[in-house]
This record gives C-alpha cells, sequence and structure tokens, in this order.
C-alpha cells in the first residue's frame, strides 16, 4: 500500500509484525513478542493519529486508498441507477448522480469522482467537475424536488475544472446557478466532505440543510497549495496556509459552517471503508428522518438562514 510519510513508522512496524508471524508458522512460540509489538503499534497508532496537524489531514484526505463516492454507494446503499447528461452538452464522469435505496427509502445520490488509476483519473478528470457537471446535478436536484426524493451528496474535489472549455461553456454560471436552486429545492439535503472540500467546486453541490465532514477531510475556499502561492507566492508554504485557513472539521464546527465531523477509525478512513460508511449512514439517517419531519416552508427558511448567517457578527 503506498502510503504518507507520517504513515512509514506504523508500516514499518506493520511489516515487522507481520514477519514474526510468519516465522510463528516453524514452530517458533513468539505469541508474547508478538503481542508486546502489536501493543506498541496501537500506542504508536493513536499518538500519531491524535495530533495531526491541518496538512496532514490535508494529505489524508487525498490518500489514494481513500473510499470515493461510488465506494460509499456500494457500502450504504443498493439499487444505484446512475443518471447520465446535462441535456445541454454532455455528461461529466466527474461528478456522478443517480437514485438508489438507503435503509429501502428512496433517496437520489451525487458525489464527485475521482480514479484509482491514470486512465481513470482521466476519465474522471481527477473529480474536478466540469459546468455539465454542474448541470447535471441541478437537473437531478429537481428531478428529486418533483418527485420528493431526498438527496444524499458526497463532495470531494480539488475545485472545478479552471480549463478553458470550462470556462467558455460558463463554469462559474453553472456554480452560481446551483447555489441559487438548492436553496430553492423543497426536499431535504445531507451533504458530506468525504475527502476533498475546495472551494465553488465543492460548494456547487453543497448547499446543503445538514453538512458534515469526515474527520480527516477538509473544506475550504480554497487549497493550501493555492493559498500559499498568494500568500507568499511560495507552494512549498502550504502547511502554513493549511493552519490558518481553519479547514478541519474541527475548527470548521467552531465557526459554525458546518454541523458536525463524522468519526474515521483510527488512521483513516482508508483503514476501515466499512466502519467510516456505517458512521455516515448513522448520521445521514438521523438527519434525513429529522429534516423530514419539516414542512417545505419551514425546510427552506431554516436552510436560507443556515448560509446567510456563516461569516456574520455582531
Amino acid at each position: 500500500m503506498a502510503g504518507l510519510e507520517l504513515e512509514k513508522p506504523i508500516a514499518e512496524f506493520e511489516k515487522k509484525i507481520q514477519e514474526l508471524k510468519n516465522l510463528a508458522g516453524k514452530k517458533i512460540d513468539i505469541s508474547s513478542e508478538v503481542k508486546k509489538l502489536e501493543e506498541k503499534l496501537e500506542h504508536l497508532k493513536k499518538d500519531t493519529y491524535k495530533h495531526l496537524t491541518a496538512w496532514q489531514k490535508v494529505q489524508l484526505a487525498r490518500h489514494p486508498h481513500r473510499p470515493y463516492t461510488l465506494d460509499y454507494i456500494s457500502l450504504l446503499m443498493t439499487d444505484f441507477l446512475e443518471l447520465h447528461g446535462d441535456r445541454l452538452f454532455g455528461d461529466d464522469k466527474a461528478l456522478l448522480c443517480g437514485i438508489a435505496k438507503l435503509d429501502n427509502q428512496k433517496v437520489i445520490v451525487m458525489g464527485h469522482q475521482k480514479g484509482r488509476d491514470t486512465k481513470e483519473n482521466l476519465k474522471r478528470n481527477f473529480g474536478c467537475a466540469h459546468p455539465e457537471g454542474y448541470r447535471k446535478a441541478l437537473r437531478v436536484m429537481q428531478l428529486a424536488d418533483e418527485f420528493n426524493i431526498p438527496i444524499v451528496i458526497f463532495i470531494d474535489t480539488p475545485g472545478a475544472y479552471p480549463g478553458i472549455g470550462a470556462e467558455e461553456r460558463g463554469q462559474s454560471q453553472a456554480i452560481a446557478t446551483n447555489l441559487r436552486e438548492m436553496a430553492r429545492v423543497k426536499v431535504p439535503i445531507v451533504a458530506t466532505v468525504i475527502g476533498e472540500g475546495g472551494s465553488g467546486g465543492a460548494l456547487g453541490i453543497g448547499v446543503a440543510d445538514r453538512v458534515y465532514v469526515l474527520e480527516n477531510s477538509y473544506y475550504s475556499v480554497i487549497s493550501p497549495e493555492g493559498c500559499a502561492a498568494i500568500l507568499w507566492k511560495d507552494g512549498a508554504k502550504a502547511p502554513d496556509a493549511a493552519e490558518v485557513l481553519k479547514l478541519t472539521g474541527a475548527d470548521l464546527v467552531k465557526m459554525g459552517i458546518i454541523d458536525g465531523v463524522v468519526p474515521e477509525p483510527l488512521g483513516g478512513a482508508h483503514r476501515d471503508p466499512q466502519q467510516t460508511a456505517s458512521n455516515i449512514k448513522e448520521i445521514l439517517l438521523k438527519n434525513l428522518k429529522e429534516l423530514k419531519n419539516l414542512d417545505k416552508a419551514e425546510l427552506l427558511k431554516l436552510r436560507y438562514n443556515k448560509f446567510r448567517s456563516i461569516g456574520a457578527y455582531a
């Protein structure tokens, strides 16, 4: 498994333990040594992941083995049927939409999708959606509104695609339209940042009644590298930028930008995708149940007030 710098000492420990376990097949009793090492490993993991910096959380959010939208759909839902195209230009593979069942209740589900290898990343545009992706998402959300189906969203993008073609096809307008129209959708919307939550690319499907962030994800107006390039003209200052941006779940809760942090297993979501999915499911079911009890006028009023209050001060 390709790992991060912070994971290397843990990986070395795990390798030693595995080597000792392999020796056990040769009639050598090393169970006590293995147990001691496993206890040390557990302490090392707890110490490492308890004191993560903002930059280290950004790195974990980008981990190549971190579960993506399609992984969570397969772990959480059944009967997924993908819906394609914006009916204007084409189908954007970086932002997928569809209908599925979550504990036998119909939901519209959508989210950014990255690739696992170079070929898939090119197909998915590294999770950076084009205007047609945001227009497709809006079309499907309006479908949800028409048939009174709640919406579940997974956010995982470094940002909307900034290429010339995307700008020519109205990238900023597509995102701005989504911000306006999502405020008017009369069904419950619950969004979870499962990896990267970058800028307008995240917000283009992020105007939700409830917004959560996975413990080792980030949600920010700009990437740390972009911020460092603007403030210090030096991309190497990204770790400093990550600290001042206050982009971690804990910081975002304090500022009232999100509704809560979804815990991850020790070591990150990639260590135990099933447990992470279970944690997300618990949050989704709880919030959908609460939101479905609100009448439509109250739902829209609370959503409007939620976003109007961000950044407000007395």
